[in-house]
């Protein structure tokens, strides 16, 4: 038990120090950038900072997989990313395909993320299902 408190630890450490950024990335954008206003380097910047914020979380899973040294858990976070990745799939090629070929409203890209986020919950469902525990969560 104790081999794997220290990697979701850190993981947790890290996620929580994302996600953070992320909120305040998001405030400070919206409450900063108008969509009609003119492009400009401090635009462009203010709108980057919830992509690093982002990157930031997507590095913590990584490292959570690099540091985990139990193959079981290791599969089992596995197989949350990947299910995760077919939910997105998924829900956007559908979508993609309902905005091609009828009349629904336009899913921005910035809701890819958030999907693949919920897809990790609905992974963590399926292993609690199918294996008994849900690893992480």
């Amino acid at each position: 038990m104790t081999a794997r408190k220290g990697p979701y630890r850190r993981y947790l450490r890290r996620m929580m120090v994302a996600a953070v950024l992320y909120i305040a990335a998001i405030f400070v954008a919206a409450r900063t950038l108008h969509p009609d206003a003119p492009i400009s380097p401090l635009a462009i910047a203010l709108a980057l900072l919830p992509g690093l914020a982002v990157l930031l979380m997507l590095y913590s899973i990584a490292r959570l997989l690099i540091e985990l040294e139990d193959e079981y858990l290791r599969m089992i976070e596995v197989r949350k990313s990947l299910i995760a990745t077919g939910v997105t799939l998924a829900v956007t090629s559908v979508w993609g395909l309902l905005e091609a070929f009828t009349v629904v409203p336009k899913l921005e890209i910035f809701w890819v993320f958030p999907i693949w986020c919920a897809g990790l919950a609905v992974g963590a469902m399926v292993n609690r299902v199918t294996l008994g525990t849900a690893g992480l969560m």
